[in-house]
């Protein structure tokens, strides 16, 4: 790689803006502290609403379990006082509203909403001159297009067409600019919209976008940073590393420090093209409210503002750089995860300056090979890492090309470009986690209500119809086994039945799939019969018998209580998956820098279990039931499950964690039996 060299030596000094920051990290209501895992995030971007439930029977249970739990209900009433209290900081749509109340958060400080984009629109000076040669220019390329489409559907060509036109699709949206490659790259993940030949085309504008001359990029840095190059840097590439819609990349080293660092450049003038555009889509969404509302259940508008709000925030790098902050607060404990740290000195809405990775294409096996990583190794780590931020930070990257994963040389995985990322709030997660449990437990009706609650389908829709093709999906996909299921596979047939019935995917979760998809392909080229279940349900089956959260055990329950009869067997598959999660990540290369326990702890898990026991009528009627099923008693399978366990307790440390919580047990238990016998009077 070419590179320009400079000699003067200037000390930089240009911080970001401080009020910025703290101002877009308030947080409305937040009533229950977070894990310190997730605490940065819960506290920058949303709510996650948690009340504690006032009922009998769940204050009893979470009295069990030594915690809180939040019903749905009070989750979702929580968010509408939200967006009440948003209402107050400024007017937003009804799109919005409802938005905010299907994620379950209230934004506090929003950088988008139609009523800004606009104000900042119709301000500037020639703006009706400018909307409406723009708006002819958009309507006349897309009405030629749609033209043809027709052409080719009336002769009874639109089949065999159909990569001819994809191609022509993505080479117009590449020509009316940076708006409409974002939109390309959405319509790339978004199969209630486009149909699957049309997605695969649009799928490479995520690489293939054309730079802007250097001259100008090195023009933006000098105007944001307030300096020249060469006082900043001793040497900068003269070519890009790569280019986005938004941006592109280049090499540079630090003058000051010798460091190798990374800066991205946002496109010239790009804002007042980005706000101009989405004026005009949301006036032409609202002509489209009677189709979008028939075909997805949602009025265009929504979908509209869904992707103005992503785009706006992928615009300021000041938010990107906030992001890279939260993931190496996420995984400053794990060893096995590589996050770039972010020159804030020398960043700006425009530029950010990032340490430079120096790793391997992660679709390069044998150069892996050759470094010495062992490949499954590295692959669990990716697995995991993919998994700990959905499930469990609920901020994850939403796009991990391979251009934005590298293995680094000691075996850990590195992600670049966090521009696009997406949150999921407490509520959704645990809707997931309900969804996953109702999979287990063959309950697809809940299942396609779980589709409601997420916001795939409209409030009100009969899901009756859906059920058997939920059902149809799911057991043909798990009939497989574990080591014939692939996502692709789920996706294609959840796409057909996206045609069949309105539902609209939202933004998040297409991003979710996108995500899955995209990790999933990584490792089938690392490793063409890499199994991505293998990996992840162990990761899942761990999570789930380990954390202390109060509605992680409430689904935990659910899963070993089918029709109210304790499942044995699945408690014995659980114990023995989260196992193999223990050994899979304690094997990797990643972690010989750190000692890392080798054995599945259960000690809370026990704890837990035996207070609920104590405390929870019904539950102790159960596993009683259960113990002496078929007026036997079912010692064998207590000792199965025991032999699982007996080398992950340590019964010593466990007998003197029961000894001291006998105080807080014993109070709880009176607490419980003085609240069943009031209830009864």
């Amino acid at each position: 790689m070419e590179s320009v060299h400079w000699n003067s030596l200037v000390t930089p000094n240009f911080p970001l803006n401080q009020s910025l920051r703290r101002k877009n990290r308030a947080v409305i209501d937040r009533r229950d502290a977070p894990s310190p895992r997730s605490r940065t995030f819960s506290a920058v971007r949303t709510s996650n609403f948690s009340v504690a439930a006032t009922a009998t029977d769940v204050s009893r249970r979470n009295a069990a379990i030594g915690g809180q739990n939040s019903t749905d209900a009070a989750i979702m009433t929580t968010a509408m006082s939200g967006v009440e209290r948003g209402r107050r900081v400024g007017k937003s749509s009804t799109a919005l509203e409802q938005l905010d109340i299907e994620r379950g958060v209230c934004v506090p400080f929003r950088k988008y909403s139609p009523e800004t984009v606009r104000s900042k629109v119709l301000e500037s000076r020639g703006s009706v001159v400018s909307l409406a040669s723009r708006g002819v220019e958009i309507v006349w390329t897309l009405g030629l297009y749609w033209s043809t489409l027709m052409y080719d559907f009336l002769v009874g060509r639109d089949e065999e067409v159909v990569p001819f036109r994809a191609r022509q699709l993505r080479n117009l949206l590449c020509n009316l600019g940076p708006s409409f490659i974002k939109a390309g790259q959405v319509l790339a993940n978004r199969p209630d919209i486009i149909r699957e030949d049309y997605m695969n085309e649009l799928c490479i504008l995520q690489d293939d976008v054309p730079p802007f001359p250097n001259e100008v990029a090195f023009n933006i840095i000098e105007e944001e940073l307030g300096q020249p190059l060469e006082a900043l840097f001793s040497k900068i590439s003269s070519q890009t590393i790569a280019a986005a819609s938004l941006g592109q990349v280049y090499r540079a080293t630090l003058r000051a420090t010798g460091e190798d660092v990374a800066i991205k450049v946002q496109r010239p003038q790009i804002e007042p093209i980005i706000y101009r555009d989405l004026f005009l889509f949301r006036t032409l969404a609202s002509f489209l409210n009677g189709f979008s509302l028939q075909k997805l259940g949602c009025n265009a508008e929504l979908i509209v503002d869904e992707f103005g709000e992503k785009l706006l925030e992928e615009l300021d790098y000041t938010l990107e750089a906030r992001n890279i902050e939260d993931f190496l607060e996420n995984f400053k404990d794990d060893p096995t995860v590589k996050i770039p740290r972010v020159y804030k000195n020398l960043s700006g809405p425009r530029v950010l300056v990032m340490e430079w990775i120096d790793g391997i294409r992660c679709t390069d096996p044998q150069a892996i090979k050759d470094a010495g990583i062992d490949l499954n190794g590295f692959l669990t780590v990716g697995v995991s890492a993919a998994l700990r931020q959905l499930l469990e930070f609920g901020l994850f990257h939403g796009d991990p090309h391979p251009g934005n994963i590298f293995a680094m040389h000691d075996g850990r995985i590195a992600y670049v470009d966090f521009g696009n990322v997406a949150v999921l709030s407490q509520q959704n997660k645990q809707i997931l986690i309900d969804a996953v449990v109702h999979a287990v437990n063959e309950d697809y009706g809940e299942m396609a209500n779980d589709f409601t609650r997420l916001g795939f389908l409209a409030k009100g829709t009969d899901v009756s119809p859906i059920v058997p093709a939920l059902e149809a999906i799911w057991q043909n996909s798990a009939g497989k086994g574990l080591s014939d299921f692939n996502f692709r596979s789920v996706t294609g047939q959840f796409n057909k039945l996206v045609y069949d019935f309105p539902i609209r995917i939202p933004e998040r979760f297409s991003l979710v799939i996108r995500s899955l998809l995209t990790q999933e392909g990584i490792c089938f080229t690392l490793k063409p019969d890499f199994k991505f279940l293998e990996v992840a349900y162990p990761y899942v089956a761990k999570r789930l018998l380990t954390d202390p959260n109060p509605a992680l055990r409430e689904r935990l329950i659910q899963v070993l209580f089918k029709d109210g009869v304790f499942q044995w067997k699945r408690l014995e598959n659980l114990i023995s998956l989260a196992k193999e999660n223990v050994g899979q990540m304690s094997s990797n290369p990643a972690l010989r820098v750190k000692q890392v326990e080798s054995k599945l702890d259960l000690t809370d898990t026990i704890k837990d279990g035996a207070r609920l026991f104590l405390l929870d009528e019904g539950i102790r009627r159960k596993l009683i039931l259960a113990l002496t099923e078929d007026s036997k008693l079912h010692v064998e399978e207590l000792v199965d499950v025991y032999r699982l366990v007996e080398e992950e307790v340590d019964i010593p440390s466990l007998a003197r964690e029961v000894v001291r919580d006998l105080p807080n047990v014993f109070r709880d238990f009176v607490l419980s039996w003085s609240n069943s016998v009031l209830s009864d009077r």
